[in-house]
């Protein structure tokens, strides 16, 4: 039994209708620095969270975000001409640090990467090598 298919494939409608909406349809460039990386929807369908990375400092994120909650009814409005439910969801704009997460380990990463002499993030072997290991039950190409 599928439980969720209807609203996550709802969800991501709404995820694709804001992002279209936030980059085509809002004259404020503040909105310019906000990425829609995902929406979660009540099992009612009548609020859905929306999930935005913002590009720039704390005090950019805190005025998109405001900017972004001024902005909901237009967005509710706008939405609801291009979705078909049967009541258009509440939206809530929230800040998504996964993104910020994401670059900040991977800075974490690079600057180990480059404390380590003679390793690369790329390891690649000779002909006759070992290679990679192998664990039990795979095969060896």
């Amino acid at each position: 039994m599928r439980t969720g298919g209807r609203r996550e494939r709802v969800a991501e409608a709404i995820r694709r209708e804001v992002a279209g909406i936030l980059r085509f349809e809002l004259a404020d460039p503040r909105v310019g620095r906000a990425t829609v990386t995902r929406v979660e929807l009540t099992g009612d369908l009548t609020l859905a969270r929306v999930y935005v990375s913002v590009y720039g400092s704390d005090a950019d994120r805190k005025e998109t975000l405001a900017v972004l909650g001024r902005a909901r009814g237009r967005v509710r409005t706008l939405l609801g001409s291009r979705i078909r439910l049967r009541a258009t969801p509440e939206i809530r704009f929230v800040f998504d640090p996964s993104v910020e997460f994401s670059i900040r380990l991977e800075q974490i990463l690079d600057r180990e990467r480059a404390a380590r002499p003679g390793t690369s993030g790329d390891e690649s072997f000779e002909e006759g090598d070992a290679g990679p290991p192998v664990r039990p039950g795979e095969e060896k190409n």
